[in-house]
C-alpha cells in the first residue's frame, strides 16, 4: 500500500497539475490525510487565508519552505553574531574596487 508523502502540519503549494480554475495560490497546511481516490492520495488542506477546506490529490502539491523557519534561525543568533556578520558586509563593501 502506498503511503502519503506529506503530513499533518506540513506547509504546502497547491501548483500542480488539475484543476486550475478552482486554485488559489499561497501557502496550505496539511489538515488530515485521507483515503485514497482510486490510487491517488488525498489530503485536506486549509489556507490561513480562507474560511473553508480543500481537498487535493498528491500529485497536485509541492513542499514549502516557509519564512518563518529564517526567521526562527536569526532568532538564534546573539548579537555578537548580528554585529559581527554586519561589520564583515562593512569591510567587503570598502574593499571593493570603485568602477
Amino acid at each position: 500500500m502506498t503511503r502519503h508523502i506529506y503530513s499533518i502540519g506540513q506547509h504546502v503549494s497547491l501548483d500542480g497539475p488539475g484543476r486550475t480554475y478552482l486554485k488559489l495560490a499561497g501557502v496550505f497546511t496539511v489538515t488530515r490525510l485521507l483515503p485514497p481516490l482510486g490510487v491517488e492520495l488525498q489530503y485536506r488542506i486549509k489556507s490561513e487565508t480562507e474560511a473553508h477546506e480543500r481537498v487535493a490529490v498528491e500529485q497536485e502539491l509541492r513542499v514549502v519552505e516557509v519564512a518563518k523557519s529564517i526567521v526562527a534561525a536569526a532568532s538564534r543568533l546573539s548579537s555578537a553574531d548580528v554585529n559581527a556578520a554586519r561589520a564583515r558586509g562593512c569591510r567587503e563593501q570598502q574593499s571593493r574596487p570603485s568602477v
